[in-house]
């Protein structure tokens, strides 16, 4: 019997006796498990990217997408010192996609620094003294001016007390728009993260001048293409085996606002921005380039959704409008995987990545099932073009799962479910019976969100809870059991911005220099890195029980994972097809089910290891504490 010191005085206190199960493992009809089982979506929801991810700083940075003249077009930003600052239509804007700057001009009568700052996204700015930010922005004057004089740009506390700055030339006689780029090192933190970034003047010098800016940016050091260094170290903590991008919420909620990946890439002072789906401007930032480099990074596999003529709204590309649609596609594909000398491929290489980008998954659109009476039409069109084009590559149908019938036959399906905890554990058989005939499926979004079985979009949980992460833990063992015919899988939503909340549970949360791992995400950690090489087959858990199980091997190491749903411990007997050795490890989830790992109390419930010895035996019995989730590895 298994027992580690933790579990063995928890079911002694308990003085409950455990029931028993018994479980039958062989190493006949194996099966391989995909690299790609375990992975990740990213959503364009809770501010996942602007804001979260995307490292930018500034909030309405390039005042994209507002109607200059109005208080919403200065969302984020305010004066120093009695500036008059106001969002214009530049006459010769800094680019194209970018018609907008702010305007500065600076009072008479003034004698302490005057300018502009920006308060950052919610929650305010974290600075740090150990880290050296790149500041960036374009300026011009209307008219030339005789000014000489510098700016002052760094961040400030609340009440102006500078934590660190350095200074750029300002020069009166420069009437087209020129970029200025700066680095500087803080030298002061404060004691909380009210702070702002700003640009100052001397009041005196600069009595009396205008000023224009535009694409201003502040940033500290980054990882994979401008990403947050802890929000990415937590990604590459889990280690997902592909990265699902854009996300649904980030394809559009227009036919106008639509995902355009030529809109994405390149400087970002020739990104339009978006209007979202979720009440804020999608700036573009992470684009394209970003996602298959942070993938990239990551290791995983990218899943490429492509827009398809739906939108959010409901509204839909008619049949004979999409032939341009299918186009956008074909270049988006080709800047992943096209030649140097395509344009495409070209445009890829400028951006320092002349080799093409792995890429073998392109998803027609995303949750097709929200209108799927034109998706035959749409994905008979682009597959039918794309395939010709890109014959290497598999194309994922978005809609349900044969309604309506697809022409030419979908290989691959993506399936979305959010569900109860319960559901989850009662349904892990659901790929149990499904035809074994070369079609793959995809669970692309999935997650216990509420205890509410009439219906689980109300009533959802603030944050995962115990019990919600072992019904995930249940639902996977079943996909790693029919790991033949699932080759990926991933929880959504990723992200959530504690302090900008649209749709919860979130598998990751944080606000602007924390990060809190959720118990779910403990659980797809604890799945992604044992995910093994092989399934062994093995008695086939009961739906309506309590227990779940799998098991899977790597390099001679073998894998046990048990859930338990009960409040009670539980017996466990494994009769193994060989010999194990006798030392390994266990590491254990648990708690009670309304325990949830919050911003208050970020490590309610993590994962403990402990050594375990078996004595070289082929049947052992381990004693599966009350609501958890182990992961016992032995040789």
């Amino acid at each position: 019997m298994i027992f580690f010191r933790a579990t063995a005085l928890l079911v002694f206190s308990l003085g409950c006796i455990a029931t028993q199960t018994t479980v039958t493992v062989s190493s006949t009809g194996a099966q391989a498990v995909p690299t790609t089982l375990f992975g990740a979506t990213f959503e364009e929801v809770n501010q996942a990217g602007d804001g979260g991810i995307y490292a930018e700083l500034l909030k309405n940075r390039a005042f994209q997408k507002v109607t200059p003249g109005t208080p919403e077009s200065l969302d984020g930003w305010q004066s120093v010192g009695g500036a008059n600052i106001t969002v214009v239509q530049d006459a010769s804007p800094v680019s194209t996609a970018l018609p907008n700057s702010l305007r500065v001009t600076i009072p008479t009568g003034k004698i302490a620094p005057v300018g502009f700052a920006n308060e950052g996204y919610f929650g305010g700015m974290a600075v740090d003294t150990t880290l050296t930010y790149t500041v960036s922005f374009f300026y011009k004057f209307p008219t030339a001016s005789s000014f000489r004089g510098t700016a002052v740009i760094g961040f400030q506390t609340a009440s102006g007390l500078s934590l660190g700055s350095t200074t750029a030339p300002i020069n009166g006689n420069q009437t087209t728009w020129l970029q200025v780029t700066v680095s500087f090192k803080p030298v002061q933190t404060s004691l909380n993260n009210n702070n702002v970034f700003a640009i100052t003047f001397n009041a005196m010098a600069a009595a009396g001048q205008t000023i224009h800016f535009a694409m201003l940016s502040s940033l500290p050091p980054t990882l994979a293409g401008g990403c947050r260094i802890d929000l990415v170290s937590v990604l590459q903590e889990m280690q997902p085996g592909f990265l699902r991008f854009p996300g649904t919420e980030n394809l559009g909620k227009t036919i106008a606002d639509r995902w355009q990946w030529n809109n994405t890439v390149g400087p970002v002072v020739n990104r339009p921005g978006r209007v979202g789906s979720n009440g804020y401007v999608y700036t573009d930032g992470l684009g394209l380039f970003e996602f298959l480099t942070l993938a990239e990074f990551l290791r995983a596999t990218p899943i490429m959704s492509i827009y398809a003529g739906l939108s959010l709204d409901g509204s839909i590309v008619d049949e004979e409008d999409l032939f341009p649609f299918i186009q956008q596609a074909i270049d988006q594909i080709n800047f992943v995987v096209g030649p140097t000398n395509t344009p495409q491929g070209a445009m890829r290489a400028s951006l320092g990545h002349s080799t093409p980008f792995a890429l073998t998954y392109i998803e027609i659109g995303s949750q097709e099932f929200l209108t799927s009476d034109t998706y035959q039409t749409r994905w008979l069109d682009f597959v039918t073009i794309l395939s010709q084009s890109f014959p290497q590559l598999r194309f994922i149908a978005a809609s349900s799962v044969n309604n309506p019938v697809l022409a030419p036959d979908p290989t691959h399906w993506d399936l979305h479910l959010y569900q109860t905890p319960s559901w989850l554990a009662q349904n892990s058989m659901f790929y149990d019976g499904i035809e074994r005939n070369g079609v793959m499926y995809l669970e692309g979004e999935y997650a216990a969100i509420s205890d509410n079985s009439d219906d689980p979009n109300s009533d959802r949980f603030p944050f995962p809870t115990i019990e919600s992460a072992l019904g995930e833990a249940a639902f996977m063992t079943g996909l790693e059991r029919n790991s033949d015919i699932v080759f990926g899988a991933s929880y959504s939503p990723l992200f959530n911005n504690i302090l900008t909340t649209q749709l919860t549970p979130s598998l990751i949360s944080f606000n602007v220099n924390q990060v809190f791992r959720s118990t779910s995400f403990y659980v797809q950690k604890l799945f992604s890195l044992n995910r093994g090489t092989q399934y062994w087959p093995s008695t086939v858990p009961d739906p309506n029980g309590s227990i779940f199980w799998s098991v899977v091997v790597q390099s001679g190491a073998k894998t046990f994972k048990v859930v338990n749903l009960s409040n009670v411990p539980e017996n466990v007997t494994f009769i193994s097809p060989a010999l194990l050795a006798g030392s390994g490890t266990v590491t254990v989830l648990n708690g009670t089910g309304s325990t949830s790992n919050t911003p208050s109390t970020p490590n309610a419930a993590v994962p403990v290891t402990s050594s375990i010895n078996l004595g070289n035996q082929p049947q052992w019995t381990y004693v599966a504490p009350p609501m958890s989730l182990s992961v016992i590895r032995v040789l």
